[in-house]
């Protein structure tokens, strides 16, 4: 049977940076096993979940090169998990509850306070029909938990029950389902949480892989105990572990600055995000990969560190600089004519000025030193204006071509006697009206005759 794999985010914000590494980690491993992935958005919360949400996240995904081979959505799918929940019902294994998240709130505390785990106890499979009648006539609404398979004869009497399962990134493990509360599967509005979806939804869809964060850990031992109530085949789970900020916090959806819009609005290119979404963490250097299938062929599930791994924005910067500068002019054409670059110069400008950019965006400002009108520095000294009258004098004739600034900067040399720093950096100023920048021969034709000569010919009088 082929591989599938699903990516299940809630539409209710913007995806970041870790959300994408279980959504490359899904993709990257059905790429792999030839099978097929899945976008499936989560949003059975109505009042959280939002279209705008929906359509941004698939744009994110899309940027990157993920295009799912299909995508459900959970709130689309209610009869599904209704007939789902019927059937839990009829087993006894799903029963109403009353507590009001109060009342939980001070239980847990009591227990705590007797140093005993805040483990739900089941006081609501205490009530007759009559009191809970009496409590729905008092105007309360049940919310519904799923009775963990976690005793023999009495469920007041839960024993230890280790629930096992090969993780594809951590190897065997062993969850105690005494040590959790029954959880809860649906709200007191009726919705329902993730859970009780998430298992339908993985079987009616034949899902065979979930690769998710290991903040999930616990849940995936109640939704197996789940998917053996519904008496349906359990995928096989892998939980990876979880990215953080350099400062050691959780990555949220309400921290707009590693969201995927942003970093794609702030001019990174997409290789950059997802070679270190998937990299960071893992055995191996972190360097960019050319796309997603050389990106493909370093994942390693069995090499993900078991601690969680810090994003460090630098390393986003180191990579995509290294990106940038290996770009071929093809790979920008579209950016660099929106820029306004003429389509006969855009790869000869491309070449010249990559070195120099961090992002492609960057490639705007060296435009308009190459096409503006540059206003130079004056010359520093009485000995920089001279060189700058001999430069101007001295520059060859003819057409401006690949070997005209050799040419130019001998003859300035034989006659002045500059060389080295003392040569180029005051006809850098000059020409473009920095310090630094990319080599000037290259930059040479493109600003052309009429452009050099005006700016070499500017006086101090007539600078601002």
């Amino acid at each position: 049977m082929s591989a599938i794999l699903r990516f299940a985010p809630s539409p209710t914000g913007r995806l970041h940076i870790g959300n994408l590494r279980t959504a490359l980690f899904n993709w990257l491993f059905a790429r792999r096993e030839g099978g097929l992935f899945v976008l499936r958005f989560d949003d059975t919360d109505c009042e959280r979940s939002k279209r705008e949400f929906a359509d941004l996240i698939e744009r994110d995904l899309a940027w990157l090169g993920i295009t799912p081979h299909r995508v459900a959505r959970q709130s689309e799918r209610i009869a599904l998990y209704d007939a789902a929940a019927e059937q839990l019902k009829t087993a006894g294994l799903l029963y109403p509850c009353f507590e009001t998240p109060d009342e939980l709130d001070r239980r847990r505390k009591r227990l705590a306070a007797r140093g005993l785990p805040p483990v739900y106890g089941r006081e609501a499979l205490k009530l007759s029909a009559d009191e809970r009648a009496g409590l729905e006539a008092e105007g309360r609404r049940p919310h519904w938990r799923f009775l963990l398979p976690n005793f023999t004869d009495d469920p007041f009497a839960p024993t230890r029950t280790d629930l096992s399962f090969d993780d594809l990134v951590r190897g065997e493990t062993t969850i105690d389902l005494a040590s959790l509360s029954d959880p809860v599967l649906i709200r007191e509005d009726g919705s329902y949480l993730y859970t009780l979806p998430s298992v339908v939804d993985d079987a009616e869809m034949g899902v065979t892989h979930v690769i998710r964060g290991d903040d999930h850990v616990t849940n995936t031992a109640v939704q197996a105990a789940l998917f053996q109530a519904l008496r349906v085949p359990m995928p096989r789970f892998g939980h990876h572990n979880l990215l953080t900020t350099i400062g050691g916090e959780g990555l949220s959806k309400r921290s707009g600055a590693l969201s995927l819009e942003t970093l794609r609005e702030d001019g990174f290119e997409p290789m950059a995000v997802a070679s270190l979404a998937v990299l960071v963490g893992m055995a191996g250097a972190i360097e960019p990969m050319a796309d997603l299938a050389a990106l493909e062929t370093r994942l390693d599930l069995s090499a993900v560190s078991a601690s969680a791994s810090k994003f460090d924005p630098a390393e986003l910067d180191r990579l995509n600089r290294e990106i940038v500068h290996a770009l071929p002019s093809a790979a920008v054409a579209e950016r660099l004519a929106r820029l306004g670059i003429p389509d006969g110069e855009a790869e000869a400008f491309w070449l010249a000025v990559r070195a120099n950019c961090d992002k492609v965006v960057d490639a705007k400002g060296w435009a308009e030193i190459v096409y503006g009108a540059v206003m130079v520095p004056a010359p520093a000294d009485a000995e920089e204006a001279v060189f700058r009258q001999a430069a101007l004098r001295l520059f060859p004739a003819g057409a401006i071509g690949s070997e005209t600034f050799r040419a130019w900067t001998s003859a300035i040399k034989a006659e002045t006697g500059a060389k080295g720093k003392a040569l180029f950096l005051p006809l850098r100023r000059a020409i473009t009206g920095l310090d630094h920048g990319p080599e000037l021969g290259p930059l040479l034709p493109l600003i052309g005759r009429e452009r050099l000569e005006t700016r070499l010919q500017q006086r101090p009088e007539n600078q601002t």
